[in-house]
């Protein structure tokens, strides 16, 4: 695989361990850790990418997915990540999963 693929790249949620995470084949590259705050409120803690599959674009793969999911799961997001709250800086079209309250405590 060159290091610019997206080929044979899929993201899957794993609910009993709380966390997304990127696959590429059948090697985990990576994972986005979430904890339910109740009231359909989630707080993402901790995004990693193993060193092996760094710089191929799978954090940004990752946290775009597991947000698009949290949207559809009518989800709303606490980026208590910092990978995750610089992704939702540079992606603003998803920070109204952050409650309007909470935002500017992100910096958003």
């Amino acid at each position: 695989m060159t290091g610019d693929s997206t080929d044979d790249v899929s993201v899957r949620d794993h609910p009993a361990v709380h966390r997304f995470e990127v696959w590429v084949g059948d090697e985990r590259a990576g994972f986005t850790r979430y904890d339910d705050r109740g009231g359909g409120v989630v707080a993402f803690t901790h995004t990693e990418v193993d060193p092996r599959f760094e710089h191929r674009g799978l954090a940004g793969r990752l946290i775009s997915e597991a947000l698009d999911a949290a949207r559809e799961r009518g989800w709303k997001v606490l980026p208590e990540c910092p990978y995750v709250r610089a992704h939702l800086a540079k992606h603003p079209e998803a920070v109204d999963l952050v409650p309007e309250a909470k935002r500017a405590a992100f910096g958003l």
